[in-house]
């Protein structure tokens, strides 16, 4: 399954959402950059939603997407720096929230309360009451909302995730899940005056005043705290999402962690070197990352280790899945990667 089956399971699935024959949903992009697009490439593949407006503080972020949707479709989507704007003047059926990670919480919940139902990027918020509070809004306005964790529908993760829960890896006690880079001290971008026509205070909305920096905008943001929350944040959240599809238990009983910067000085905020453990019931997982070393004793850079009484299985990302079985002589399994075309995912 990819993501444009996914859109169109998820569309029919719902009964808020079934599809009507002929009838297709005014769909609106908040926050339209590359990985907006992504999503709303297979919103419109689905035969299901017709963009009828992008909302983007950065005016070239809505030129490029307008472009590609002129391509894709005969829609001509009004364009918002607002997107508050947006919401009260097109009232769209559904909403793709698809922002840095500060801005997730307020459009999502203002989008339900407009009445849209939401597929907001992953990580569902910046913070846990953020989080709290999105959740509580969906309810209330009895709107679905779909976290964009799009490696449950890529297809060598469906096929790994079967391998492991058919019980051939064992007793599982150990996961251990990371995410590791090469580099080194990198240097600090300076600050300068934002593209022209773009509105910077409304970039930053919510979060603390800032001049703006090319490092932040329009791909760097992940690496900066007052937006989002590093690593962990970015990639550590898709293999936690493998590990929470993997187990039974619902959450951790606690979680620990240890972070800091001392290779990347002051080049970004984020750490460049964390170890997390969250203690399940049944089993202990780790998260590590670090941005210099990268990993080539090992040779994967990326992923989850499910260690077991069986043997040790691997979750990559673009090398694919592997089991290591304990008992010598046992043949090791390898199923290549085969990720959703064409960003790769």
């Amino acid at each position: 399954m990819n993501r444009r089956v996914f859109f169109q399971s998820a569309l029919s699935a719902a009964p808020l959402l079934a599809a009507q024959p002929g009838k297709k949903y005014k769909t609106a992009l908040i926050g339209s950059g590359w990985w907006g697009m992504n999503i709303l490439r297979e919103a419109l593949a689905s035969g299901d939603c017709s963009a009828v407006a992008l909302a983007d503080p950065d005016p070239s972020q809505m030129d490029k997407a307008a472009l590609e949707i002129g391509k894709l479709s005969s829609d001509q989507p009004r364009r918002y720096k607002d997107y508050r704007e947006m919401l009260r003047k097109e009232r769209p059926d559904i909403a793709i929230v698809a922002t840095p990670d500060h801005w997730h919480a307020l459009p999502t919940i203002d989008s339900v309360k407009a009445g849209a139902h939401v597929y907001v990027e992953k990580p569902i918020s910046h913070t846990i009451d953020e989080g709290k509070g999105m959740v509580k809004a969906a309810r209330d306005a009895d709107r679905v909302v779909q976290v964009g964790l799009h490696r449950r529908v890529s297809p060598h993760p469906i096929s790994g995730m079967e391998f492991l829960k058919s019980g051939k890896v064992g007793k599982i006690g150990m996961v251990r899940t990371f995410a590791h880079a090469g580099g080194g001290p990198g240097t600090k971008s300076p600050d300068s005056d934002p593209p022209a026509g773009m509105d910077w205070d409304l970039w930053l909305g919510p979060a603390p005043a800032r001049p703006f920096n090319k490092a932040i905008h329009p791909r760097g943001f992940r690496q900066f705290l007052d937006f989002a929350n590093g690593t962990l944040g970015d990639w550590g959240v898709h293999w936690m999402d493998q590990v929470l599809w993997w187990t039974d238990e619902t959450h951790p009983k606690s979680v620990h962690s240890t972070a800091g910067r001392f290779v990347r000085q002051d080049s970004t905020d984020a750490p460049d070197t964390q170890i997390v453990t969250y203690e399940f019931e049944t089993f202990r997982c780790t998260w590590e990352q670090r941005h210099y070393a990268a990993n080539n004793a090992e040779q994967h850079l990326i992923g989850a280790y499910f260690y077991g009484t069986e043997g040790t299985f691997h979750m990559g990302w673009r090398d694919g899945w592997t089991f290591y079985p304990t008992k010598k002589g046992d043949q090791i399994i390898h199923v290549e990667p085969k990720l959703n075309d064409p960003d790769g995912q």
